[in-house]
This record gives C-alpha cells, sequence and structure tokens, in this order.
C-alpha cells in the first residue's frame, strides 16, 4: 500500500496515524496546531473524522438513542455528535495547511456527502471506522474512489470482516489494510488482545492496530507482530478536556510511541536465521594451529585445535582434517585454511 508515496508494509517502518478526532475542541486554531505538533513528533499522518450528527444517527430521546457506557454515559448520540463534529468548512483549510507544512492528512468519512467533499479536496486515502465497517453505503462510495482505505474491525466478527473484504472486492476498490481495534475507551492492556493480529494478516497483506489505549505495550506487541499501521487518538493535552481526550495521547507521548515502534521494527531483522547479522564470528571457535607443523607434516590432535578467535576454518571439519597433510609449513598460532590442506 503506498499513501502519498509513502509505502506501507513489511519492509517499511511502521505507519504511525495521528488521530485528531474531536481533541480540536471547537478550535480551528487548535486543530491547527495538533496537525503542526503530529509533523513534530513525527507522525507519519494526521486523520480527520468527517461527519455531522445527522449523518450518523437522528436527533431522538428515546431510551435507545441514549449513550449507557463509556465515557459518553448518559448523553444521547445525536447531542454528543452535534457537540463534538468538526465544522465541514475547516476542512480545506486543514487539508491547505498540512500541505504547506509537509503532512499526510486524510479522513473517516461518515456518508456519501462526507466523501464528495474529501474527493473535491482530494484526499489520499481513507479510515473507515470500527462502527461504519458493515455499512454498505458508505463502502460503496469509498471503493469507487479506488485510494487505499484503511478499516478498523473492532465490533466485528471474523465473519463481518470477511463480508466487508468481500464487498470492496466485488466494487473493486483500492487497495485495503484491515486495524485490529479493541472498542473501549480507554482500552485497558488487558484486553488488547493482540494475537488478533495473526488472524487479520490472514486476509490482508497490510494490517495493523488501531489503539486506544495509553501507553506503548500494546504498540510494541503488535508491531513485534508485524503491524505495519499503528493509529493513536493525539491531543495537545489531556487536560484540555474534550470527548477524547481520556483515551488519547499528549506530545511526549506520541514521540515515544513513534520511536518505540520505529526500535521494535528494527529489531525484527531477518527471519533467515542464516541472513542474521553474524558481528560476533570472531569471538567464535574456530581451528587454529597450536604448534609448529612442517611441510608434509600430518595434523593431528597434537598440533591443530578448536579455539577463539573464529578466524580459521570451521569447527565441524576437525575430524576430517586429521590426517591429511600440511602443503606448507605453518608455525603456531596460525588460522588453518583450506590452502593448508593436502
Amino acid at each position: 500500500m503506498i499513501i502519498e508515496g509513502k509505502k506501507i508494509g513489511a519492509s517499511a517502518r511502521p505507519y504511525f496515524i495521528a488521530e485528531m478526532s474531536t481533541n480540536h475542541n471547537g478550535s480551528l486554531t487548535t486543530a491547527k496546531k495538533i496537525i503542526k505538533v503530529a509533523k513534530k513528533c513525527g507522525a507519519s499522518a494526521v486523520k480527520l473524522q468527517t461527519y455531522s450528527a445527522d449523518s450518523i444517527t437522528i436527533n431522538c430521546n428515546r431510551e435507545e438513542f441514549i449513550i449507557k457506557s463509556d465515557v459518553w454515559a448518559g448523553r444521547s448520540y445525536y447531542d454528543l455528535y452535534q457537540s463534538i463534529s468538526m465544522p465541514l468548512e475547516w476542512h480545506n483549510q486543514l487539508f491547505d495547511y498540512a500541505k504547506i507544512i509537509g503532512i499526510t492528512i486524510f479522513s473517516s468519512p461518515f456518508d456519501n456527502a462526507s466523501v464528495a467533499l474529501l474527493e473535491d479536496l482530494d484526499c489520499p486515502a481513507y479510515k473507515i471506522a470500527s462502527f461504519e465497517a458493515s455499512d454498505p453505503i458508505l463502502l460503496k462510495a469509498v471503493a469507487e474512489t479506488k485510494k487505499p482505505i484503511i478499516i478498523s474491525t473492532g465490533v466485528s466478527t471474523i465473519n463481518d470482516v470477511l463480508d466487508t473484504i468481500n464487498f470492496l472486492e466485488k466494487n473493486n476498490s483500492g487497495e485495503y489494510a484491515l486495524l485490529h481495534c479493541t472498542s473501549s475507551y480507554p482500552a485497558a492492556v488487558n484486553e488488547m488482545n493482540i494475537n488478533a493480529l495473526d488472524e487479520l494478516k490472514k486476509y490482508s497483506k497490510v494490517f495493523g492496530l488501531s489503539d486506544h489505549s495509553l501507553g506503548n505495550i500494546a504498540v510494541s506487541a503488535a508491531v513485534a507482530k508485524g503491524a505495519s499501521i499503528i493509529e493513536k487518538h493525539f491531543t495537545l493535552d489531556r487536560g484540555d478536556g474534550g470527548a477524547d481526550a481520556g483515551f488519547s495521547i499528549e506530545p511526549h507521548e506520541l514521540s515515544h510511541a513513534i520511536e518505540t515502534a520505529g526500535s521494535v521494527w528494527e529489531s525484527l531483522g531477518n527471519s533467515d536465521i542464516l541472513n542474521c547479522s553474524r558481528k560476533g564470528v570472531n569471538h567464535a571457535r574456530s581451528i587454529f594451529v597450536i604448534k609448529d607443523i612442517k611441510k608434509g607434516e600430518p595434523f593431528s590432535e597434537n598440533n591443530i585445535k578448536i579455539i577463539r578467535p573464529g578466524l580459521g576454518l570451521h569447527p565441524k571439519k576437525y575430524f576430517s582434517i586429521i590426517g591429511k597433510k600440511a602443503t606448507v609449513s605453518l608455525t603456531r598460532g596460525t588460522p588453518l585454511s583450506e590452502d593448508h590442506l593436502c
């Protein structure tokens, strides 16, 4: 997968998305500062959410429309989304600003009108939020753009995931990536179930983690499992409040998370042990001459020995060498080579 020229996959450093979500707190200035600081921290991209309350739900106070859990308990869906949504007229300014400072920006649309708005801004990729991953109307609109699609699976069963993949493929979508996600806000470490990545990698070459936990344990574990994309909610200061502040990380935490993800990725190296680093080979054992040997004299247990350093012939050749004759005279301390064998 490639987004604005940046390759995403196992051969590249983790692609780190700073999710602004609602942490702009109704301030365009704050939104721009979040983009600027995310760039400074080393994020690969900043992500917005593009919706209005009417694109997600209806204005209704029946019990079914009252949130029962998490940090928004007691509020109606409509009231919540109306109060925290980013004004649609900001998008043009934020996309322009991101372009000026040199960081990728894209968004999670929540309806066809949102997709149309983002297409007018030449949005380079789309994120499908967990709760929208089974919406065929939205999926069709995004698929038709042929842009890269990143899909969270937080409330999906494996059958739901397969249905989404099949739908995208039938509609000839662009490339897609799957993100494991625990839909708790914030998510506790013991809820993260990082082993689920082993299942997602069966269905998508590019996969990763949308992480609502605080700290970097889940990030490290996911990258060690092969995650190529990491998404974290990002705020300038959790003390500023806001609907998502409680499960968002601050600038110093974002920098550390990005550094940690990169270091873990670097530590994975090559899965083929024969191609792993051989920096310590000189400290291994090999075959050396331990007593002066004249030309034509046979090698024996008395004049050669397996010792450190590893500059001579491999120890496995020791028994096959015994009894062979020296092609030249050799002095004590000479590392044995094939040229010395007759």
